[in-house]
C-alpha cells in the first residue's frame, strides 16, 4: 500500500473526504502539505518528505484544488506579481503559461493588502500566474527527491487543464469533438472586437468563459440580435461602479440576466482583459424541460462515476441549484452512455500524464452529438455518487493506491 502526499487545504471537504476514503479502505492517512504553509514559507515538499524516514519512495503525489481559502488566493496573487519573481521563474513562465495575460498587474505588496470581500473577483490572471509558479516549484522539488515522481496528475497537466484556451488546443489536436471557437483568443481583446468578430463569423450566441475560472465563475451565456442590436448576458457575475475608485466585479451563487449594454460591456471587457475562451453556444439535450450536461469522472483511463446536471437555465453547475441526476434517470440509452464514457476517456488520454479528471460532456439537442466542454483536474468532488459500490475518492484510492 502506497504512501500519499496531498498538497491541499487541510480540513476542507476535499481533504477530509479523501482521508475518510483512505481510512475506509485501510490505507494510512495521506501526509498533507498545506498550501498556505508552502506559500508563506513554513513548509515545502522536500522538508515534508525528508521528515519521514519510513516514507516510501516515491510516494503518490496528489495536488488538490487551492480554492475556498482567501489567504491562499491572496498569496497566489502576490506570487504572480511581476516583482515577486527571479529570472529562473520568469523562464519557467514561458513553459507553464501558454498565454501570458497580466491585466493591470498588482505588486506583491498591493496583493497582500487585499481585504476579503465575500463574492469579490480579485485578479484571476495574476492568480493563475502565481499558481503556475507554485506548480513549477512543486514539480522541481519532486524531481529533486525522486527520479520518477508518481503524480496522480502532473503539475504540467494541471496547469494545462486549468486554462480553457490551452485545453482547447490539446483536445482539438487529439481530434476530440468541441464547440467551435469563435476566433483565436489573441484576436479578441475588447467588447467592440468581440462584436466585430461575431458579425464577421455570423455567430450571435456564444459562451464567454474566464479562461482560468471554475464553478461557473466568469461565465457569460451571451446572445445578440443582429438586426436590432439587443443583447443579453446570463451570468453569475456582477459589477458595482464608484465615483472615486475602480469598479468592483463580483460573483454570486445565482444567475442574473443583463440587458444593459454598459454593464455587459464592462463585464466582457474585464473577462477579456484577464483572458477568455469564447465558443459556440450549442443547445443542450433536455429532460422534462431541463437542459443537461454530464460530469463524467475518469480514473486511470476508465470512465466511472457520472452525474447529469439538469437546469432550466443555460448554465448547469450544481451549486446554482441544478438538479443532480443519474444517466439512467434522464433516460440515456446504454449506447449513449457508452458514447459519453468513450468521449471522456479520450479526453483524459490527451493529458497523458494524468490519472484523474472530471470531464464535462454536452449532448446536443436533437442529435445527441457529444461535445467536450471542460476538463477539470479537481472534478472528483461528486456527492452521493457511487460506482461499483465505491464513492469517487474510494474508487481512486482503490485503483491507484493498492
Amino acid at each position: 500500500m502506497s504512501t500519499m502526499i496531498l498538497i491541499g487545504n487541510p480540513d476542507n471537504k476535499r481533504t477530509n473526504g479523501l482521508q475518510a476514503a483512505r481510512a475506509r479502505l485501510g490505507l494510512s492517512p495521506a501526509l498533507v502539505l498545506s498550501y498556505i504553509d508552502v506559500l508563506q514559507g513554513r513548509a515545502d515538499l522536500i522538508s515534508l518528505a525528508e521528515s519521514y524516514e519510513q516514507l516510501e519512495k516515491p510516494p503518490i503525489l496528489r495536488v488538490d484544488a487551492p480554492g475556498e481559502h482567501f489567504e491562499v488566493e491572496r498569496e497566489l496573487i502576490a506570487l504572480g506579481a511581476p516583482s515577486s519573481t527571479d529570472s529562473a521563474i520568469e523562464e519557467d513562465d514561458k513553459f507553464w503559461l501558454n498565454y501570458n495575460d497580466t491585466f493591470h498587474p498588482l505588486s506583491a505588496k498591493s496583493a497582500r493588502s487585499i481585504k476579503e470581500v465575500k463574492g469579490r473577483l480579485y485578479h484571476p490572471s495574476q492568480w493563475f500566474r502565481g499558481y503556475c509558479r507554485l506548480l513549477a516549484k512543486l514539480d522541481g522539488q519532486a524531481k529533486q527527491l525522486w527520479n520518477m515522481p508518481r503524480w496522480m496528475n502532473t503539475p504540467q497537466d494541471i496547469a494545462a487543464m486549468f486554462d480553457k484556451r490551452h485545453t482547447y488546443q490539446i483536445l482539438s489536436a487529439a481530434g476530440l469533438p468541441l464547440p467551435r471557437r469563435l476566433v483565436a483568443p489573441q484576436a479578441i481583446q475588447t467588447y467592440d472586437a468581440l462584436r466585430e468578430a461575431m458579425a464577421s463569423e455570423r455567430s450571435y450566441r456564444l459562451f464567454i468563459k474566464l479562461a482560468t475560472g471554475s464553478g461557473a465563475c466568469g461565465v457569460i451565456a451571451y446572445q445578440l440580435n443582429p438586426v436590432t442590436g439587443a443583447e443579453s448576458a446570463v451570468t453569475t457575475m456582477g459589477v458595482e461602479n464608484y465615483y472615486t475608485r475602480p469598479p468592483l466585479f463580483y460573483n454570486v451563487k445565482k444567475l442574473v440576466t443583463y440587458n444593459d449594454r454598459h454593464a455587459i460591456r464592462q463585464m466582457i471587457n474585464w473577462l477579456l482583459g484577464h483572458g477568455a475562451h469564447i465558443e459556440q453556444w450549442i443547445p443542450k439535450a433536455s429532460y422534462q424541460q431541463h437542459s443537461f450536461d454530464i460530469r463524467q469522472l475518469v480514473v486511470a483511463g476508465k470512465a466511472c462515476h457520472s452525474i447529469a446536471r439538469a437546469s432550466k437555465t443555460p448554465i448547469t453547475n450544481l451549486h446554482l441549484d441544478s438538479k443532480r441526476m443519474s444517466l439512467k434517470q434522464i433516460g440515456l440509452s446504454d449506447l449513449l452512455q457508452a458514447t459519453v464514457h468513450q468521449c471522456a476517456e479520450r479526453a483524459l488520454l490527451a493529458f497523458s500524464q494524468s490519472m484523474v479528471a472530471g470531464i464535462d460532456v454536452l449532448l446536443s439537442s436533437g442529435s445527441y452529438q457529444p461535445y467536450i466542454l471542460d476538463v477539470n483536474p479537481f472534478g472528483d468532488l461528486l456527492y452521493d455518487s457511487h460506482y461499483q459500490g465505491y464513492d469517487p475518492y474510494e474508487w481512486e484510492m482503490r485503483t491507484i493506491s493498492i
